[in-house]
C-alpha cells in the first residue's frame, strides 16, 4: 500500500516538474525537461533519499533538511541541473556533494558511470548504504574535499555541484573532458547564481547564468 501512495506523489511531483519548466523555458533554451531525465524523476524513489521522519514529504517540491545543516535540493532543481548536463548514456559524471544520495541516483539513470564526493563522512556513509540498496552499483563515492574533485578519475564528460563555493573551483576546470558541461552554483549567500560551464572541443572555456539559487555553502579548504 506504501508503494502505491509513493508511486502516485512521484507521479504528480513529475506534473508539477513539467508544469515549473514550461515557466522557465527561456533559461534551458528549449520547451521542455528532456523525456529521458523526467523518466529518472519518476523511477527513483525519493522517499529512500531522505530522513525516515520526513518519508512523508519526499515529493514536496522544495528543499528537505538531511542534517548537518545541508538539504537535499527540491526536485525541480534537481531535474532542471540534471537536464542542463545534456547526459548521454556512455558518459562518466562527477558530482560534487553526495548528500544522502538522492542527485547521484538521477544521475545514476541517465549515464555510465558516476563518481561523488561528499566531506562529511556521516552523510557519505549513509549515502552509500541507500544507493547500495536500491541496487546503484554505476554510483561509485568516496568522501574527500569536492573542491579538487576526483582527480584520479578524470576527466569527466559532465559535472554536477550541489554546493555553492564563492568562484567556481579551478581544479574542476581540468577534470572536464573538452566538449564537456559543468553546472554549478556559485556566488556569496544571498547572491549565487546557477551556471553552466563548457568546455569547447578546443579546450576553451565559456560560462552563462542560469538563474538565481540557494544553496549550501562549499567547504573549499582542507
Amino acid at each position: 500500500m506504501e508503494d502505491v501512495y509513493f508511486s502516485d506523489l512521484r507521479r504528480e511531483m513529475v506534473e508539477l516538474i513539467a508544469a515549473h519548466s514550461a515557466m522557465v523555458r527561456d533559461h534551458m533554451d528549449k520547451d521542455a525537461i528532456d523525456d529521458r531525465v523526467m523518466a529518472a524523476m519518476a523511477k527513483v524513489p525519493r522517499q529512500e533519499f531522505v530522513p525516515v521522519e520526513l518519508r512523508r514529504m519526499a515529493y514536496l517540491d522544495n528543499p528537505l533538511p538531511i542534517g548537518f545543516e545541508k538539504t537535499i535540493s527540491q526536485p525541480f532543481i534537481v531535474a532542471f541541473m540534471t537536464d542542463l548536463l545534456d547526459l548521454e548514456p556512455h558518459h562518466r559524471v562527477l558530482e560534487i556533494g553526495t548528500g544522502l544520495g538522492y542527485q547521484a541516483a538521477v544521475l545514476g539513470e541517465l549515464a555510465a558511470v558516476v563518481y561523488s564526493v561528499e566531506i562529511i563522512e556521516e552523510l557519505a556513509g549513509d549515502a552509500r548504504r541507500r544507493l547500495d540498496g536500491q541496487g546503484y552499483d554505476n554510483v561509485e563515492s568516496k568522501v574527500g574535499n569536492g573542491y579538487y574533485g576526483w582527480p584520479e578519475q578524470a576527466p569527466f564528460d559532465a559535472i554536477m555541484v550541489t554546493a555553492a563555493p564563492d568562484l567556481i573551483p579551478p581544479p574542476l576546470f581540468g577534470q572536464l573532458k573538452p566538449g564537456g558541461r559543468m553546472v554549478i552554483p556559485a556566488g556569496i549567500e544571498k547572491s549565487q547564481q546557477l551556471m553552466m560551464v563548457r568546455k569547447e572541443p578546443e579546450g576553451h572555456i565559456t560560462t552563462r547564468d542560469i538563474l538565481p539559487v540557494m544553496f549550501s555553502s562549499m567547504v573549499t579548504v582542507t
